[in-house]
């Protein structure tokens, strides 16, 4: 028996190993099992070079579960390993500057196994003894016991073993028990060893026993990479079915992909994949993580952000490179220039395909294009490059369900949808039902409107606008619509600025108090033909509002009350009778206060000019105070006439109507106010 200590240069390499990866300890089975495939693949390598002359015979990687004993062993019969090489490969941990090296890596769980080839050792993660039992295929060779307890101590004895290959026992320590429980390996062995080269059996294949009434083992082994990994075959090889149908293996619970990409390249780096697109409804977050990362076929991560880019990261599939390491950081992926090529070769494959599909058959593509949009805005927002590809098969979608290109719309309105100073103007909806009128206005203005009823379709029109040259997206129940595109100065009321002013109030006064909403009125000569009342919302900030749910930093605007105004068309004849009826009934009483409120103002308005003429520090007391009255009684005439306008209006059910029908037009009539225009609906049919 030989005894020693492993060759490291601090007193205790496992305790370091396990407190770096115990966040990350569940991939000692991949280590381990990987170990065992590489093994295998060697012996067969050594065949095929005519350099091992013996049977291969089966090459299976098994997994064994005692729960008695408490052990895990992964078998395999590969090439095995000598006395000579378990000292050489087992023993030196040979890497330099051990406790610089610790202080470095700290932090980072992956890179102590993965940069240090220590594979084997992450196996003390979740044991207190590991065993192997080897031998190697090389004529004559004897069977090797190598045993360590978790300390650098170990001990090597020779052993029993017929047949070639290792068996690795693992003793799990306490606390870490969960290793020995079957669907926790099974699960295990499902995510890391799916597509491995060499078959891996857990257990045997179970069926039901009528006998027993439960299920039984077989005699047949439970392979656990029984699918072939489908991005290693050549795509000439395969069919529209064979892509279907790994996709359901991948994701079983999935709706059927739009399509997919096969990626094969081996210069200047090694990546070979599938990447399929979903069909992307509206949560963006609920989509991600879907790719699986491999490296020669031994599954690495989920987390793919470094290696491909964010956008992308809504896709789902698998990519195989083995230029990426099985253990990687995310600041590695970050800096590392292979992996930056890779993202950039990614990126142009998916535009090229998007490209292609839309050329080969655009009719497909346009059906396919609601839930292509989300995915093609993402990316269009996020990467430069990427809309640079875009905007070839990037496509607009109207109203009417009309798909075009984005020359092809910019042709289509070139004509009809300029502004007086040569803005072209992109009219859009979000929702057709609640913005049918507006819609409806500007179509039988001869106006074209787009539908923009995407998730990210707020921040991409930002992005437009800076794209396209003088051009601006005006969402149609922004404004009336003789103001959406402005083709000449506008015409002005042909109300005095009393009447103006009196008809404001009279409205103003019967909006309804609703949270977060502020109202503004105001009187524009529309023509009799317009509607008699219009609530319309300030472009700029609804839009401010709603980039608020996407960029950090926006929280004020979000914080904002919306700022809706309401518009009345002093040309149409609904208004004027109110106008009338007004004048009719308020003139009497108004008249005194008018008189009084315009000798106020002149009386402050002369007081004002005096003043204005005296330094701050020579006006007395008795100047203050005689502004200050006089400024009171303005005010006090002010809403004397206020409140007789309010009056007024307060009994006025034609007001109340006119306002409650905008309001309902907006989706803003609820509750109790809407029980109250039903009802008073009524009342005036009668």
């Amino acid at each position: 028996m030989q005894k020693g200590n492993i060759g490291v240069t601090t007193e205790n390499i496992f305790p370091v190993i396990k407190k770096f990866l115990y966040s990350d300890h569940e991939i000692f089975l991949r280590e381990m099992v990987s170990n065992a495939v590489d093994a295998t693949q060697k012996l067969k390598t050594l065949a095929q070079q005519g350099e091992f002359k013996d049977e291969l015979g089966d090459l299976t990687v098994h997994v064994a579960l005692d729960t008695d004993k408490g052990t895990i062993t992964i078998s395999d019969r590969g090439i095995g390993m000598t006395e000579e090489e378990i000292d050489k490969y087992i023993n030196q941990i040979a890497f330099s500057g051990v406790n610089d090296f610790l202080e470095k890596y700290k932090d980072n769980a992956n890179n102590i196994i993965g940069h240090f080839g220590l594979g084997f050792y992450s196996s003390f993660m979740v044991s207190k003894k590991v065993e192997i039992i080897t031998k190697s295929y090389k004529n004559g060779a004897k069977a090797v016991k190598w045993s360590c307890d978790g300390s650098p101590a170990y001990e090597i004895d020779e052993a029993d073993k017929e047949g070639r290959g290792s068996d690795i026992i693992l003793y799990v320590d306490d606390d870490c028990k969960e290793f020995l429980e079957k669907e926790r390996i099974q699960q295990l062995l499902n995510k890391y060893c799916k597509f491995m080269a060499i078959p891996v059996a857990f257990g045997k294949k179970q069926e039901w026993s009528s006998e027993k009434k439960e299920m039984v083992d077989t005699q047949e082994d439970n392979i656990i990479n029984s699918v072939e990994p489908l991005w290693a075959k050549a795509p000439s090889s395969l069919k529209d079915e064979d892509y279907k149908s790994f996709y359901r293996t991948l994701y079983p619970m999935s709706d059927e992909p739009m399509f997919w990409i096969h990626l094969n390249v081996d210069y200047p780096f090694n990546l070979t994949g599938i990447l399929y697109f979903p069909r992307i409804k509206s949560n963006i977050d609920l989509q991600r993580n879907k790719i699986q990362l491999y490296c020669n076929q031994v599954f690495v991560t989920d987390q793919v952000e470094g290696i491909v880019p964010e956008f992308l990261t809504l896709l789902h599939g698998v990519i195989d490179s083995p230029d990426i390491p099985l253990n990687v950081s995310r600041s590695y992926l970050q800096s590392d220039r292979e992996v930056k090529k890779i993202s950039t070769y990614i990126t142009k494959k998916v535009a090229d395909r998007l490209q292609a599909i839309f050329k080969e058959d655009r009719k497909q593509y346009e059906e396919k294009w609601d839930d292509l949009k989300l995915f093609i805005n993402y990316g269009m927002l996020s990467e430069e490059s990427f809309y640079d590809r875009a905007k070839e098969f990037a496509l607009f979608k109207d109203v009417e369900g009309k798909y075009f290109t984005f020359d092809e719309y910019k042709t289509l309105i070139e004509g009809t949808q300029k502004d007086k100073d040569g803005n072209l103007i992109y009219l859009y909806a979000t929702d057709k039902e609640e913005q049918y009128s507006y819609i409806q206005a500007a179509k039988d203005k001869g106006y074209s409107v787009l539908l923009l009823d995407g998730q990210l379709d707020v921040p991409a029109i930002q992005m437009l606008e800076q794209k396209f040259e003088k051009s601006r997206f005006t969402r149609v129940d922004s404004d009336i619509i003789d103001r959406l595109i402005i083709k000449e100065d506008q015409q002005k009321s042909n109300l005095t600025e009393d009447e103006s002013a009196n008809l404001s109030q009279v409205f103003r006064s019967q909006m309804p108090k609703m949270e977060k909403t502020e109202f503004m009125v105001e009187v524009q000569s529309l023509g009799e033909s317009q509607r008699p009342v219009v609530i319309t919302q300030n472009e700029w900030m609804r839009r401010m509002k709603e980039m608020s749910r996407f960029q950090q930093g926006m929280n004020f605007y979000a914080q904002m009350p919306d700022s809706m105004n309401l518009v009345l068309n002093s040309d149409h004849p609904l208004i004027k009778r109110v106008l009338d009826d007004c004048k009719a009934t308020t003139e009497e009483t108004l008249k005194p206060i008018e008189s009084e409120l315009k000798g106020q103002e002149a009386r402050l308005a002369a007081i004002r000019q005096q003043q204005e003429k005296k330094k701050p520090e020579e006006l007395t007391q008795d100047d203050k105070d005689m502004k200050a009255e006089t400024e009171k009684a303005v005010e006090e005439q002010k809403q004397k006439k206020q409140d007789v306008l309010s009056n007024y209006a307060a009994k006025n059910d034609i007001v109340h109507q006119l306002i409650d029908l905008a309001l309902l037009q907006n989706g803003m009539l609820k509750g109790e106010a809407l029980d109250k225009f039903l009802k008073r609906s009524v009342d005036l049919i009668k």
